[in-house]
């Protein structure tokens, strides 16, 4: 009987190859699986499952997590308003853990022996995915044929053309990830530190040059609507990133340090994304009290660290995201934004929680709560520290 092997496959050359490879040189029973985490058109899916098919792998599943995605990992991204080096929202490394999982336990439920995926040795991908699987299916051997056969794309190529392989490999100038959370774009221009990506690499070009406000409505933290219509968390994103590509808004350049210890330099375009996350900040900062705000920044902001890290299934990301929900209960209402070409502003908020009441005083016009003797004798006590350091400090 031969054994299983669950390969994680994209319809690329890598694993293109991997199929291949598998099949013939390691005598492997091959099952692609694709996990859709947002992204993919039907007709996109079907490409790619009729490439599987071509090739010869005993069967093919598109697995379907981008619900799965948005609640177990998205959702705190949002609560933690997390932009890694305050510029990056983790569009593709948050999908990669997802993704794993997803593979892990489809390789489980088919008993399979191994479980393969393209990665090489130069990118974060092979850890988070080693990683799970080691974790979740520690039964199953993880193959990783071009990693550890150090295969330049044109061996890759001279392979496959002689397994009878038909396609046509021609590189793409640029390389493109799209996910429900955001667009990598890698090129050439990315491999240096000096040089921005030209307009024509980015995948959503301007098409609108009038400004727009739009109504963005949130739940509890989540974002729930748009311009009054409940869509539901994964619709919003999905009909934000179509408005703000339409404005080209969302794009910049990360540079960030990689697992494996080098810097790597990556694009993204993520307008969906970067427009939640400032929107969700700005009605925070109006519902949440000053040592909330505090603590959810440094919180956040190893949140986003750990899941880049490949640290997901460490139990302290539990930890983290039971903080994180807790503190949304008052995070209910509307923001306003303007869309404009290659921006956006945050106009104002709207909740019943809001916390700027002028019930108890309007900030630097009236006090209501307190009188000028309050101030002073709060403003004497709240010096006594300071004064005391000036009048040691000075005798010196």
């Amino acid at each position: 009987m031969t054994d299983k092997v669950i390969l994680a496959f994209s319809g690329g050359l890598d694993t293109s190859y991997c199929v291949k490879h598998l099949a013939n040189d390691r005598n492997l029973e091959v099952h692609a699986v694709l996990v859709n985490t947002g992204g993919f058109s039907s007709a996109e899916l079907k490409e790619v499952e009729e490439r599987a098919m071509s090739l010869g792998v005993a069967s093919f599943v598109a697995l379907d997590k981008v619900e799965v995605y948005y609640q177990q990992v998205i959702k705190f991204l949002i609560f933690g308003n997390v932009l890694k080096n305050n510029t990056y929202p983790l569009s593709v490394s948050a999908e990669r853990t997802v993704q794993a999982v997803a593979i892990a336990e489809y390789a489980q439920k088919l008993g399979a022996n191994y479980i393969a995926h393209g990665s090489t040795g130069a990118g974060n991908d092979q850890v988070r995915f080693d990683l799970v699987f080691q974790t979740l299916a520690p039964n199953c051997e993880i193959l990783t044929p071009i990693r550890d056969l150090q295969l330049s794309r044109e061996q890759e190529i001279e392979y496959l053309t002689n397994c009878g392989v038909e396609a046509s490999w021609e590189k793409s100038k640029y390389s493109i990830n799209k996910g429900l959370w955001g667009t990598s774009v890698g090129g050439v221009e990315t491999l240096t530190s000096n040089t921005p990506l030209p307009e024509e690499a980015w995948p959503s070009q301007l098409e609108k040059k009038e400004n727009e406000q739009i109504s963005l409505e949130f739940e509890e933290g989540e974002p729930v609507g748009l311009n009054g219509k409940k869509l539901g968390a994964v619709k919003t994103i999905e009909a934000l990133n179509v408005l703000g590509g339409s404005y080209a808004i969302g794009r910049d350049i990360h540079i960030g340090d990689t697992i494996i210890g080098i810097k790597g330099r990556v694009g993204f375009e993520a307008p969906g994304a970067i427009m939640i996350i400032k929107a969700h900040h700005s009605l925070e900062k109006h519902t949440l009290s000053k040592w909330q705000l505090n603590y959810k920044e440094q919180l956040g902001s190893w949140y986003g660290m750990l899941l880049h890290e490949a640290q997901y299934l460490d139990p302290v990301m539990r930890n983290i995201e039971a903080f994180l929900a807790d503190s949304q209960k008052q995070v209910t209402g509307s923001v306003k934004l303007t869309l404009a070409p290659y921006r956006f502003m945050v106009d104002g908020i709207e909740s019943p929680n809001d916390l700027m009441t002028n019930d108890f005083g309007a900030y630097g016009e009236m006090n209501k709560a307190w009188s000028g003797d309050d101030v002073k004798g709060f403003t004497k006590v709240m010096a006594n520290q300071h004064q005391i350091f000036n009048y040691i400090t000075s005798k010196k």
